[in-house]
């Protein structure tokens, strides 16, 4: 039986992610995960004019080739749970214009692939549905234009920025059936710790980060070492350190960390300041890393969650510090 332990649920019987895809531009072409996308542009244009236009065109091509591998019509899908950056979700809302099957739009920032992986499972747990399609994705040049300054400003970035993903990333998720089982979801709790640079996302999402993984270990009774990895979603280099040493200092040892925007990219190689950002990037790393060493059963049990700074270009000018959020999912190889 499911159950509610705390900001746990636990699903009596684990919903099933049977397919996956994930889709990225040419900087992710160039990074360590290339050869485990499915689909990547030669440039972050994607064939579009307009950079908004081109997520669109990201999230889409992704999100076909996700359904194609599971052999479904988008008339099949029960519900869709998706976000995205850009204002209102707009890249999403096109998207769900083309597929036309029920949508519940998300805005989690980048914590929006465990948010709606979450829902989705609760969702599919539940029998409310039996193919459940969770997705988000990011674009460097439209989050760039939004969250701070127009490329062609040319501003420096500093050592603590991180490279926002132009990336994609799509999970389809069943009752049961064959596949990468989620055992249980941790819902985050917002923290604000009154960071105020906008170009250090991964010390403004870093005490979320910490939140929520202390809330599911206490829930569920576990450690980290009960995990083959604990995943957070782009804190990059400098969150990955502060995350580590808060941890260390609230007992725990995260020594099986690892940052989905630290794998992304070749951060020393590739001039992507800290790392990797963005809702797209422990999307794309979850479809192209982590599920994979699941189902093939490299990994056992792996805890991945995801992060987000819950501010807009506007609260910041108007001086507001920015909260955080973060969402965990427990993932599991299948027995057998």
């Amino acid at each position: 039986m499911t159950v509610r332990n705390g900001d746990t649920v636990i699903f009596g019987t684990p919903p099933v992610i049977h397919t996956w895809a994930a889709a990225g531009g040419k900087k992710e072409a160039e990074g360590p995960l290339a050869d485990a996308f499915d689909l990547l542009f030669p440039d972050t244009t994607c064939g579009s004019s307009k950079w908004e236009q081109a997520e669109n065109i990201l999230q889409q091509k992704c999100v076909e080739r996700c359904l194609k591998k599971a052999n479904l019509d988008p008339d099949q899908i029960d519900l869709t749970f998706a976000g995205d950056l850009q204002a209102q979700c707009t890249a999403s809302n096109y998207t769900m214009r083309v597929l036309g099957s029920p949508y519940a739009g998300l805005y989690g920032a980048c914590s929006t692939m465990a948010e709606g992986l979450s829902l989705a499972a609760c969702f599919a747990a539940a029998g409310y549905g039996q193919q459940v399609l969770a997705f988000t994705s990011s674009h460097f040049c439209a989050a760039e234009r939004q969250f701070r300054t127009p490329l062609d400003y040319g501003g420096k970035r500093p050592p603590t920025a991180q490279w926002t993903a132009t990336a994609a990333g799509a999970c389809l998720l069943s009752p049961e059936g064959q596949g990468v089982t989620v055992h249980s979801v941790t819902f985050g709790r917002v923290q604000d710790y009154d960071v105020h640079d906008i170009n250090n996302m991964g010390a403004a999402m870093m005490p979320a980060a910490v939140s929520t993984l202390m809330h599911h270990f206490d829930d569920t009774g576990t450690v980290p070492a009960d995990y083959d990895a604990v995943f957070t979603g782009d804190l990059g280099e400098v969150g990955s350190g502060l995350l580590y040493r808060q941890m260390r200092a609230e007992g725990y040892d995260l020594s099986n960390h690892l940052d989905c925007g630290c794998l992304l990219y070749d951060v020393g190689n590739q001039h992507v300041q800290a790392g990797g950002s963005g809702a797209g990037c422990s999307a794309a790393v979850l479809c192209t890393f982590v599920l994979p060493r699941l189902a093939d059963g490299r990994w056992k049990r792996v805890l991945f969650l995801s992060t987000g700074a819950l501010m807009s270009q506007t609260t910041y000018l108007q001086g507001e510090s920015i909260p955080g959020i973060a969402h965990a999912v427990e993932l599991r190889a299948q027995e057998g």
